[in-house]
């Protein structure tokens, strides 16, 4: 299962498979079960990860019980805790596993001692989160500009696996629309994709 962590490092690296093998043995890897909070809002977070199997559903509950979906991880991806300089420590969120899933878990507490252990893998790390923040600079201007429609057909184009794992109420709030319209989207999509088929 690690193999799927170093085919993802190497996009980060120069070190060789040897090298980066050598690197993640001690790395740890835990399952959890479909429905685990891995973070509850609220709480500290003290854990990051990168999914290896599975979906993580990140998402918050406003004071009147509403839920607002703001991503989902899949395969490949690394869930990061942005606010440990921050002076509110609370994550104002929560994780889920959508899925059984298979991670890696990375404690915040010895992440320092990691890097100071192996300088390449800070090296490595700060390219990630660079990727994964010019990721969301450009996800999230797409997504204040779009149409409800244009939002799902980018969804269909960059991340098609979510419409068949992700329930369609989340799918609907991750889009900021209500589970009707989505379902109206999907049927207008669909038709006129026959359309062009035929």
């Amino acid at each position: 299962m690690k193999d799927v962590l170093i085919q993802y490092m190497k996009r980060f690296s120069d070190l060789s498979e040897t090298e980066l093998k050598k690197l993640t043995v001690d790395v740890p890897v835990a399952t959890f079960k479909k429905g685990t909070i891995l973070l509850h809002q609220g709480d500290v977070p003290d854990k990051c990860y990168f999914v290896l199997k599975g979906c993580i559903r990140q998402y918050a509950v406003d004071d009147d019980g509403n839920e607002t979906t703001f991503n989902f991880y899949t395969e490949e991806q690394s869930v990061t805790i942005f606010n440990l300089h921050a002076v509110e420590k609370a994550a104002k969120y929560s994780l889920s596993c959508l899925e059984d899933c298979t991670l890696v878990v990375g404690d915040l507490a010895t992440e320092q001692g990691n890097y100071d252990m192996h300088p390449v893998l800070e090296k490595m790390t700060r390219k990630m989160i660079e990727e994964d923040f010019g990721s969301m600079r450009d996800d999230f201007a797409s997504f204040m500009s779009s149409t409800p429609e244009k939002r799902y057909r980018v969804l269909l184009e960059k991340r098609p696996d979510l419409i068949k794992r992700v329930p369609q109420y989340q799918l609907a709030s991750y889009l900021g629309i209500t589970p009707e319209s989505l379902s109206r989207i999907k049927k207008r999509s669909e038709a006129n994709h026959l359309r062009i088929v035929d």
